[in-house]
Order: C-alpha cells, then sequence, then structure tokens
C-alpha cells in the first residue's frame, strides 16, 4: 500500500517538474517546437529514466539477468506492455489535445484504472469489493472534476479525438494488466521488467515517433539547454516512481496499483504549492482530498483491516 502510494506522490513530483521544464524558452519559441515539445520531451524523459535504471542495475550488477529476462515469453509481454504504455497511450493522449482539448481528454483518460481493474478482474482474476469499486469511482470522478476546464481548447475533429482519449486509456490500462502478468513469472523482478519497459519506449519513440515527426535535430538542440537537465531531474523521480509502481502491481495487484498511483492528479497540487508557490483554488484542495480518500478506500480491503482473527 504505501509503495503503490509512494508511486502517486513521487509521479506528482515529476509531473510538476516536467512542466518546469516544458514552459521554457526551448520549448515554446517556435510554433514547431510547440508541437514537438510533447513527444519530444515525453521520448527524452523515457530516455534518461532508462539511463536511471542502467546505472541502477549496474550498481546491483543485474545486467546479464535483463538480458535473460528479454529472452523469456514474459519479458515479451512486458515489451508488449511498454508499447501499450509508453508510445501508443502517451501518442493518443497528445494527439486527443489536439484534437478535442485538454478538458475532454482529461475526462476519458481518467477512466483508464476503471478499465484496468475491469481487464484485471477478466484476465487475471482480481477481484474488487463493492466498497473498493465505489472508493475508485469518487476518485476517477475526482480527476474528471479536477482536470476538466469548461472552454479548455477548440475541438477540431471530435471523432478522431475521441478515438485517440480511448486508444489512450486503454494503452494505459493494459500496461498495468500485461505487466502484472509478466510479474507472476518468478524469474522476472520488478527492476528488470522496468529496465525493459523504459528501454523500449524510448528506442519506439527515438526510431519511430521521432522520425516520423522529424523531430531529432530540435532533439539535439535541447541537450546542452538547462531544459534538458530538469528534465533528467525529472525523469529521476518517474524512474522512482515507476519502481515503486511496478513493485506494487507485483505485490497487491495492478486495479489496487493502479487506484494508489492516479493520486499523482492531487500530489502535483501539493508541490505546485512547495516548488512553484502556486496557491490552489477551493476546487483543488477537495478534489485533492476525494482523489487520495477515494484511492485509498479503493485499494484497501476493509474487512482485512478491521477483522481480528
Amino acid at each position: 500500500m504505501i509503495t503503490g502510494l509512494s508511486a502517486g506522490v513521487l509521479w506528482g513530483l515529476d509531473t510538476v517538474i516536467l512542466g518546469i521544464a516544458l514552459v521554457m524558452t526551448p520549448f515554446v519559441s517556435t510554433e514547431q517546437a510547440i508541437f514537438l515539445a510533447p513527444f519530444v520531451s515525453t521520448f527524452l524523459h523515457d530516455a534518461c529514466s532508462s539511463i536511471w535504471m542502467l546505472i541502477y542495475m549496474g550498481i546491483r550488477r543485474q545486467y546479464k539477468n535483463v538480458l535473460k529476462a528479454l529472452k523469456t515469453r514474459s519479458g515479451k509481454f512486458i515489451i508488449l506492455g511498454a508499447l501499450l504504455g509508453g508510445p501508443i497511450g502517451m501518442s493518443g493522449y497528445v494527439a486527443s489535445i489536439n484534437y478535442i482539448g485538454p478538458a475532454y481528454t482529461a475526462i476519458i483518460s481518467a477512466m483508464f484504472p476503471a478499465l484496468g481493474a475491469f481487464l484485471s478482474y477478466v484476465f487475471l482474476k482480481e477481484k474488487m469489493r463493492p466498497i473498493q469499486i465505489i472508493g475508485l469511482i469518487v476518485s476517477i470522478g475526482g480527476i474528471i472534476v479536477l482536470g476538466y476546464t469548461p472552454g479548455g481548447g477548440e475541438i477540431k475533429n471530435l471523432v478522431l479525438g475521441f478515438s485517440c482519449a480511448i486508444l489512450c486509456c486503454v494503452g494505459w490500462a493494459s500496461e498495468a494488466v500485461i505487466c502484472a502478468y509478466g510479474l507472476k513469472d518468478p524469474n522476472i523482478t520488478d527492476e528488470q521488467a522496468l529496465q525493459i519497459r523504459q528501454l523500449t519506449s524510448a528506442v519506439f519513440y527515438g526510431a519511430v515517433i521521432l522520425s516520423v515527426l522529424k523531430g531529432w535535430e530540435f532533439t539535439f538542440a535541447l541537450l546542452p539547454t538547462k531544459a534538458f537537465l530538469i528534465i533528467l531531474i525529472s525523469a529521476l523521480f518517474g524512474t522512482a516512481s515507476y519502481l515503486c509502481y511496478y513493485r506494487a502491481i507485483g505485490t497487491i495487484g495492478a486495479s489496487k496499483s493502479m487506484a494508489l498511483n492516479i493520486t499523482y492528479s492531487a500530489w502535483s497540487v501539493v508541490f505546485s504549492i512547495l516548488l512553484l508557490h502556486t496557491l490552489p483554488d477551493l476546487k483543488s484542495i477537495l478534489c485533492g482530498i476525494v482523489i487520495v480518500a477515494g484511492s485509498l478506500v479503493a485499494a484497501t480491503d476493509m474487512k482485512e483491516i478491521f477483522t481480528r482473527k
């Protein structure tokens, strides 16, 4: 439980730090920079995270075990999960914002833990009690209210935008479920799975998405800037978040881990206060409390806690 919640806290910190980088001059100087910013920042974030994991795994002398894990059936499932949750899910998210705006995208993408819980029930036989399902619904409702901004963006293509948002939702939900399946293999640890995940995401993003968008020149131009240094720092916290997330998936299951992980929406409000000195409005405070409380109920077996054996 604590590990799963830590994933949400660290991802909230990662989100705020990455947001600082995205408003710096290199990302907003031209129309091309604004267009490429979400794709290039995601690639750099995952690439830097992969480097942090390589350092971490090197210290632990796990390189050989990662190569062994890659050759297993479970390792190939984790690669599939990485593609669904990383390049495919994030690309759908960014494209949806472009076509229907951030408000509707926030609403649809927030549904991924509910879909993940359903997929976990179907494929992994993970069960949630009625009170846990209610907690999940309450938490998702808090995220929708927090993320929704009336009139937030012009609708360019409704059908395509909603399709991309659903693709994002499916990708993020599927990643957790597939990862949980892969981690059932006793020969693969959560650390090895994360190394495979980040490396797969970075390689696919760089080789396919950046090549198609012709974003390599812009990417290389970012490397000597302060914005890249901040992305490197955010990726460190993002890596720690993923380590907690994958460990939680391996211990308490995908559905409960997702419920705890989505609390990052609330924690990002807290870190905005600490790092940016941005005072939240009443809506943000109330939504933050609802998100965290609902997620804790969704991830907790109340019967286990209150029943003495």
